[in-house]
């Protein structure tokens, strides 16, 4: 029973790592699947909201509430300059795309460390959410279940947004037939802004959010890009469904793995994403797939 509770409480952990890289995916998978963006850049928007939350949250509600207001509008204006960037160079294949926005996230990556050292910087929670209750027995941070719950309310408001919704409908007909709605009398170039600046602002938001349990600091940005990546390819581009299922499997295997299988834990996460490819090589929720 004791091996039980411990296991347990490891899947929990696993679904606030699993909904942290939700948080940081789906905005890149929205990006990529729908506008053919590849922006290798995204890590560089956690670690704008990570330092917000650094930099802004001292221990008080205020300061964790100033820290979201200004990290996730860090993200929408770093998203639109990204856009402005990228989006012009959509006809000229993802190299391009690729190298644009990998020096981008270089020259951010400098200027972060420059100005907040070159050491992962801990990030902590107001003082409210520090403490712990009994789950299972043991001791789990109150931090990590509102994590959880923030996020899952997250992730029901962008699947609404995104895949129930008219605002929705109208941004998958601008990245199905983009001259079409454009001859409706549909600004097409704002949504596309549009869409770039939203997913820019969750991934800052989940660093804002995300601060306390993944810290930022000097590779971190490099961590979080190839996680996002294996989620979306695991979940399937442009869909926000298949980026919830991937976080979430991929958070699983990361923590279940590193606790049972500590040596083996770097080979499970990518023998999983190759395990989901061979059996559905374009994803377990691919975004054609709601048509």
């Amino acid at each position: 029973m004791d091996a039980l509770a411990t296991n347990l409480v490891t899947v929990v952990e696993g679904v606030a790592f699993g909904l942290l890289l939700f948080t940081l995916a789906v905005g890149l998978s929205l990006v990529f699947g729908m506008m053919d963006v590849l922006n290798l850049s995204h890590g560089t928007l956690y670690l704008v909201g990570a330092y917000a939350a650094y930099a802004l949250s001292d221990g008080s509600w205020w300061g964790l509430v100033l820290a979201i207001i200004v990290g996730t509008a860090a993200g929408v204006l770093g998203g639109g300059v990204l856009a402005g960037m990228t989006l012009p160079l959509s006809k000229r294949g993802h190299l391009d795309q690729a190298l644009l926005t990998l020096g981008v996230a270089f020259i951010a990556g400098e200027l972060f460390f420059e100005a907040f050292g070159h050491e992962v910087v801990p990030t902590a929670p107001p003082e409210a959410l520090r403490g712990s209750v009994e789950l299972l027995g043991r001791p789990y941070p109150i931090y990590r279940l509102v994590f959880i719950a923030v996020a899952g309310i997250l992730a029901l408001a962008v699947y609404i947004a995104f895949e129930r919704s008219t605002l929705g409908a109208l941004v998958r007909a601008t990245v199905a037939d983009r001259e079409m709605v454009h001859a409706m009398g549909v600004d097409t170039r704002k949504v596309l802004f549009g869409v770039f600046a939203v997913g820019a602002a969750l991934a800052a938001l989940g660093g804002t959010l995300g601060a306390p349990l993944l810290a930022p600091g000097p590779g971190i940005d490099e961590r979080v890009l190839v996680l996002s990546l294996v989620v979306i390819v695991i979940g399937g581009l442009g869909s926000v469904r298949g980026a919830l299922l991937g976080g979430l499997l991929i958070g699983q295997v990361q923590t279940l793995g590193v606790s049972l299988l500590p040596d083996l834990a770097p080979f499970l996460l990518f023998g999983a994403m190759l395990t989901v490819l061979v059996i559905k090589p374009a994803g377990l929720v691919p975004a054609g797939g709601r048509r």
